[in-house]
C-alpha cells in the first residue's frame, strides 16, 4: 500500500537535506571542514595543461642486460660450465660462445619453469629471456613478456616520481594516469603556463659525485663531461663515489658568507659513511657534482666532510635552486621522459564549455518541466519536484566525494534528467491502466508503482552495467561521463521510489474521493 512509516519519512528527509546542503555548498563558503567541499572542475572546464609523456626504456633495458650478464657469469661458474666468450651484442642481446659439449646443458638451464637463472613468469606462461641457439653459441634476449615486466616496473616508478614533482609545485588536483605500458598522461587543471613543469619532468635528475682527474685526455675509466653553464669541460672518473639514492633531503638556502644561493643536502647513514671516507682520502682533489651527465660544480675538498651533509653551488638563482632541490628530493626517474603531445586549454574556453553545458541543462530541464505539468497536472508537479531533488542529491554526492566534473560529466547529468522523467512517465502510464480496472484509487496507485518496478529496474540496471564497464575500461572524459551517469541512475531510483512515491501517497490519500486524480 501507499504507506510510509515515520522512520522512513524522517530518513528520506534527512538524506535529502544533507545531500542538498552539500550541493548548495558549491555556491557559498563554509568554515566547517565537512561542508566546505566542492566539485572540482576538470581540465576542459577549468582550463589548464595536458601533457602526454613517453618513457624511453632503452637505458633501463641496457642496464638490466648488463646486470644479467654479471649474474650469468657467476651462475655458469657455479655450475662449472665453461664458456669461451660472453658479451653483450647490440646493447640488448647476451651472446655466449660455448664448447659443443656444453651447449645443450646450458640451454636446459635457461629453459623451463625450474630455471634458476631465467625466471619463469607464471602470469604470462613464459620465461624472462628467449633462448636462441646459433651453431656453437646461444643468444639471450628479453622475451615479449620480459620486456612488459621491465616497462611496467619502469612506468610505475616514473609515475611515482612524476607525482612527487607535480605535488611539490602545489598544482591543484593533478590527474596522473597510465597510458599503455610506456606512456604517462599528466593533466594539470588551472595551470595555463606549463613551462616549469615541462622543465622539471624533462630531467631525469640522476645525481652522482665523482672525482675530477688530473689528466688532460680521456683514458680507460675516465670520461669528458661539460659544465652545465657551458663554461668548459673536465675529465672525471667513471667511479661513482655517491649517488642521489643516498640523499634524504635537499633544500635551497642563501649562503650569507658569499651572498649566493646554494642547495644544501643531507645524506642517509650509508651515504654519510661513503661521503666521509671519500672526502677524507680525497683532500685537495676536486669533487664533481654531476646531474644528468653535466657538471653542476666541482668544488675543491679542503677538509673531510663527516657530518652527512653538504651543499651544491653553481651560480643558482633562487628559482633554479628550488627546482634542483625539488628534483633531488623527489628522486631520479628510472628512464628519460619526453613530451610527445601537449595541449593547453584556456580558461575562456573552459568557461564557454561551462556556460554551454549549463544552458543546455537549463533548456532541457525547463522543457521537461512544462511537458510534465501539461501531461500529468499535479503529478507532473510532483515529478518536477522529484527531478529537482534528484539533481541536488546527485550534485551533493559528487560534492561529498570531491569528484572532478568534466564536460562529458555534464552530459551525464543531462542524460540523468531524461532518465528520471522516463521512470515517472512509466509509473504514471501504468497507474492510468490500473485505474481502468480498479475502483479503489489507493490500490490502483500502489499497483502502478509495484507493477512498473520491474521495467524501471531492468532499464536502469542495464544502463548502470554499461556505465560501470565504461568507468572500468574508459579513461579521462569517458570515466567522468560514466561516473555521473552511474550515480544519476542510483539517485533516480531513490527519488522515484522514495520521494516521488511519498509525495504521491500524501496527495492520493488526501484526495482519494476525487473522481479523476490523473
Amino acid at each position: 500500500m501507499l504507506y510510509f512509516s515515520k522512520l522512513k519519512i524522517i530518513s528520506v528527509l534527512i538524506i535529502t537535506l544533507i545531500l542538498s546542503y552539500f550541493a548548495l555548498s558549491n555556491f557559498f563558503k563554509s568554515d566547517d571542514e565537512l561542508f566546505s567541499r566542492n566539485i572540482n572542475l576538470g581540465l576542459d572546464l577549468q582550463g589548464g595543461s595536458y601533457l602526454l609523456l613517453e618513457i624511453d626504456n632503452s637505458p633501463v633495458i641496457e642496464k638490466e642486460v648488463q646486470n644479467k650478464l654479471i649474474q650469468i657469469k657467476k651462475f655458469l661458474k657455479t655450475e662449472e660450465l665453461f664458456y669461451r666468450n660472453i658479451f653483450i651484442k647490440e646493447n640488448k642481446v647476451i651472446k655466449i660462445d660455448l664448447d659443443e659439449n656444453n651447449i645443450e646443458k646450458v640451454i636446459l638451464l635457461f629453459e623451463g619453469k625450474e630455471s634458476k637463472i631465467n625466471p619463469y613468469i607464471d602470469q604470462f606462461k613464459s620465461n624472462q629471456f628467449d633462448v636462441l641457439k646459433n651453431l656453437n653459441s646461444i643468444e639471450l634476449s628479453y622475451s615479449k613478456y620480459g620486456l612488459i615486466q621491465i616497462k611496467t616496473a619502469s612506468q610505475n616508478q616514473a609515475i611515482e616520481i612524476v607525482r612527487r614533482r607535480v605535488d611539490e609545485i602545489g598544482t591543484n588536483e593533478p590527474n596522473i594516469l597510465k597510458r599503455g605500458n610506456d606512456r604517462i598522461l599528466v593533466e594539470l587543471p588551472g595551470l595555463d603556463n606549463p613551462d616549469r613543469i615541462k622543465s622539471l619532468l624533462g630531467k631525469t635528475a640522476n645525481l652522482t659525485f665523482r672525482f675530477v682527474t688530473q689528466t688532460e685526455e680521456e683514458s680507460f675509466g675516465t670520461e669528458k663531461l661539460m659544465y652545465q653553464d657551458g663554461s668548459g669541460e673536465a675529465i672525471v672518473s667513471k667511479r661513482i663515489i655517491l649517488s642521489g639514492d643516498n640523499l634524504v633531503d635537499a633544500q635551497p638556502r642563501m649562503d650569507t658568507q658569499v651572498n649566493e644561493t646554494v642547495v644544501t643536502f643531507n645524506l642517509d647513514r650509508v651515504g654519510s659513511k661513503k661521503f666521509a671516507k671519500a672526502t677524507s682520502t680525497g683532500v685537495g682533489k676536486n669533487l664533481a657534482i654531476i646531474l644528468d651527465g653535466k657538471i653542476i660544480s666541482a668544488p675543491n675538498i679542503r677538509e673531510p666532510i663527516i657530518g652527512g651533509s653538504g651543499q651544491i653551488t653553481g651560480n643558482f638563482t633562487f628559482q633554479s635552486a628550488t627546482d634542483l632541490a625539488l628534483l633531488l628530493r623527489s628522486g631520479a626517474l628510472p628512464a628519460p621522459l619526453k613530451i610527445i603531445e601537449e595541449r593547453t586549454v584556456g580558461p575562456d574556453l573552459g568557461q564557454d564549455s561551462i556556460n554551454a553545458g549549463i544552458l543546455s541543462l537549463f533548456i532541457g530541464f525547463i522543457l521537461v518541466v512544462f511537458f510534465m505539468i501539461f501531461k500529468y497536472k499535479i503529478f507532473g508537479i510532483i515529478a518536477n519536484l522529484t527531478l529537482i531533488a534528484n539533481l541536488l542529491i546527485l550534485i551533493g554526492i559528487l560534492t561529498a566525494f570531491e569528484a572532478t566534473l568534466t564536460l562529458p560529466g555534464i552530459a551525464g547529468i543531462i542524460l540523468t534528467v531524461g532518465m528520471a522523467v522516463d521512470a515517472n512517465v512509466l509509473i504514471f502510464e501504468r497507474i492510468k491502466e490500473e485505474i481502468k480496472s480498479e475502483n479503489n484509487k489507493i490500490i490502483a496507485f500502489d499497483s502502478g508503482y509495484i507493477k512498473s518496478r520491474t521495467t524501471i529496474l531492468d532499464a536502469n540496471i542495464t544502463t548502470l552495467i554499461a556505465a560501470i564497464i565504461l568507468f572500468i575500461l574508459g579513461s579521462g572524459p569517458v570515466k567522468g561521463f560514466a561516473l555521473t551517469l552511474g550515480v544519476g541512475i542510483l539517485t533516480t531510483l531513490f527519488t522515484v521510489y522514495f520521494i516521488a512515491r511519498l509525495l504521491t501517497a500524501l496527495y492520493v490519500i488526501k484526495n482519494k474521493n476525487k473522481e479523476k486524480l490523473i
